[in-house]
C-alpha cells in the first residue's frame, strides 16, 4: 500500500524562486527526499519557447538536492510546469510528498488521497497525434494507477501529464528518417500533444474505446473528465501523475473532480470541491471553504463555435492575442472568484479533456 501524502501549495515569488519549498522542508512539514511530484504555474508566455518552465524546474530540483535529496532520485521526480499566468492567476507550485501515518489512525479506514507516477516509453515526433501515442500514454497511466494503489478507475480523479510537442529540431529528425509529422506548426503541436494524451488517459480509464487516427483533434465527443495535459520541450516521454483516493493509505486529504461545461461554469468548480468531500450549502460562497481547499486544477479551451452561452466572442479570430491567453485569463478569473485565491492551476489547450468549450476540474481538500 502506498504511503499517505502531504500536499501543500506555495507561492513563487520570482521566476527562479523555490524559497517556499525550502521553507516547508526547514519547518519539517515535508522531507526533501520524500517529494515525489510538483505541479505548478510559471509566469512565461505559455508557448513553445516558454523558458520559465525550465528555470523553475531547475530551481526546484536544485532546492531538493540542496536539502539532502539524492540527485539521481531528484532527476526522476515528475515536475509539471504549466506556463502562463494570464490575468489574475498567480505563479505557484503544489508540492506532493509522502508522509507517515500510524497504523491505527482512523483515516486509514476512509478514502484518502493517493498518487502514483510513471514515465511512458519514448514518444517519437511522428507518433504525436496518432494512435501510437495514445497507446503509450494509456500503458503509462495503468502503471501509475497500480503504483497509486488504485484498482477502480472511478477512484481516479486527476491525471496530470507532461508530454513533448513538436519543434523544428524534432520535425527535421522525423524527416531525416523518412517519416512525416501531423503538423509542422510547432504551436499547434501543443494542442495536438495535449489532446492525444487526453485520449490516452480516457482509454486507460475506460472512459472511451480506442480511437482512430481520424478521431484525434476532430471528434471532440471523445474526452476524459479527469485529464490535465501539458506539453513542452523539456522531455521526450510522457510524465504521468495519477491522483485519486484509496482506503488504507490514511492522511488528511481527499480529491474529487467534475467538469466545467463552458468557460463561465462556476458550478462545475463547486461540484469538484463537493466531490472531494467538503460539505457545502446549495449556493456556496468562498467563505464556506473555511481554509480547507488546498488547490484546484483546471483545463480550459475556447469553444470551437466562437460562442459562450449564446453570445459571440472574438477569441479565435484575434490576431493580436492568441486565444490560449484569453481563455486562460477568463477561466482563471472565474476560478479565483470561487476560491478567493488567485493561485489556481488553470491550464489551456484542453482538446479531449472535458467537454468541448469547457474542461475538467479537480479539487484537493483537507479533511482534518
Amino acid at each position: 500500500m502506498p504511503s499517505a501524502i502531504e500536499v501543500r501549495k506555495v507561492p513563487i515569488h520570482s521566476v527562479a524562486d523555490a524559497s517556499e519549498l525550502t521553507k516547508l522542508i526547514d519547518d519539517g512539514v515535508i522531507a526533501a527526499d520524500r517529494v515525489f511530484a510538483i505541479i505548478g504555474k510559471t509566469e512565461g508566455n505559455g508557448g513553445v519557447n516558454d523558458y520559465t518552465r525550465i528555470i523553475a524546474d531547475r530551481a526546484f530540483r536544485e532546492a531538493l538536492v540542496a536539502k539532502g535529496a539524492d540527485p539521481e532520485q531528484v532527476k526522476g521526480v515528475p515536475i509539471v510546469w504549466s506556463g502562463g499566468t494570464d490575468g489574475v492567476i498567480s505563479p505557484h507550485a503544489t508540492i506532493f510528498a509522502t508522509t507517515d501515518v500510524p497504523e491505527d489512525d482512523p483515516s486509514r479506514e476512509e478514502m484518502r488521497l493517493t498518487a502514483g507516477f510513471a514515465m511512458s516509453e519514448p514518444l517519437l515526433p511522428e507518433e504525436i497525434g496518432y494512435v501510437a501515442m495514445v497507446e503509450k500514454v494509456a500503458a503509462g497511466v495503468k502503471v501509475a494507477m497500480e503504483r497509486a494503489g488504485i484498482t477502480d478507475p472511478a477512484d481516479v480523479h486527476y491525471v496530470q501529464t507532461k508530454t513533448p510537442l513538436l519543434t523544428i529540431h524534432t520535425i527535421r529528425d522525423a524527416k531525416s528518417r523518412g517519416k512525416s509529422v501531423w503538423t509542422e506548426h510547432t504551436h499547434e503541436s501543443m494542442d495536438l500533444s495535449n489532446g492525444t494524451t487526453g485520449l490516452g488517459i480516457a482509454v486507460a480509464l475506460g472512459e472511451i474505446d480506442m480511437p482512430t487516427d481520424a478521431d484525434v483533434m476532430h471528434n471532440r465527443e471523445l474526452y476524459s473528465a479527469v485529464a490535465s495535459c501539458s506539453s513542452g520541450v523539456e522531455l521526450d516521454v510522457a510524465q504521468i501523475v495519477v491522483v485519486g483516493n484509496a482506503k488504507g493509505v490514511g492522511g488528511r486529504y481527499r480529491i474529487g473532480h467534475s467538469v466545467m461545461k463552458d468557460a463561465l461554469d462556476a458550478d462545475g468548480i463547486w461540484d469538484a470541491i463537493r466531490s472531494a468531500g467538503l460539505d457545502l450549502p446549495e449556493r456556496p460562497r468562498t467563505s464556506d471553504l473555511d481554509g480547507k481547499l488546498v488547490n484546484v486544477f483546471l483545463k480550459c479551451e475556447a469553444s470551437q463555435d466562437g460562442m459562450v452561452r449564446g453570445r459571440r466572442n472574438a477569441m479565435l479570430d484575434d490576431s493580436d492575442v492568441h486565444w490560449h491567453r484569453q481563455i486562460k485569463a477568463c477561466v482563471g478569473g472565474v476560478t479565483a472568484a470561487v476560491t478567493g485565491d488567485p493561485a489556481v492551476f488553470v491550464s489551456v489547450s484542453a482538446a479531449h479533456q472535458g467537454p468541448e468549450g469547457g474542461g475538467p476540474v479537480a479539487a484537493i481538500v483537507d479533511m482534518s
